[in-house]
């Protein structure tokens, strides 16, 4: 299981187009996906302050555009997906609450 940030109406969009499509893939040239144990640090890093936002869990086995487990900026391998991610490939969506401290906590949902 891999695990990708969106907010929940990015995802609402997808399921209604068949597929989904980050805002930054024109710019990047694949979606950015966490193991269970980055998603995390990539909340933090990149989501901070964010609401309305929904972790997305995703088969890899489902995933018809090829996955490669690339290197960040701190050498750590995270997953990406090289096209649109077919959105039944998408098991299930977890809420992802900010915090009243404004920090993150994994939901129990997500496998660690």
């Amino acid at each position: 299981m891999i695990y990708h940030i969106t907010t929940e109406s990015e995802w609402l969009h997808a399921k209604t187009i068949g597929a989904y499509k980050p805002s930054a893939f024109d710019r990047e040239g694949f979606i950015h996906t966490s193991e269970a144990h980055q998603v995390l640090g990539v909340a933090h890093r990149y989501y901070q302050g964010q609401r309305d936002l929904v972790i997305l869990c995703i088969d890899e086995h489902r995933v018809a555009a090829e996955i490669k487990r690339e290197p960040a900026t701190n050498n750590e391998l995270f997953p990406h997906i090289y096209g649109l991610l077919n959105v039944d490939a998408v098991v299930s969506i977890v809420s992802f609450p900010l915090q009243a401290d404004g920090t993150f906590e994994l939901p129990s949902e997500i496998e660690r």
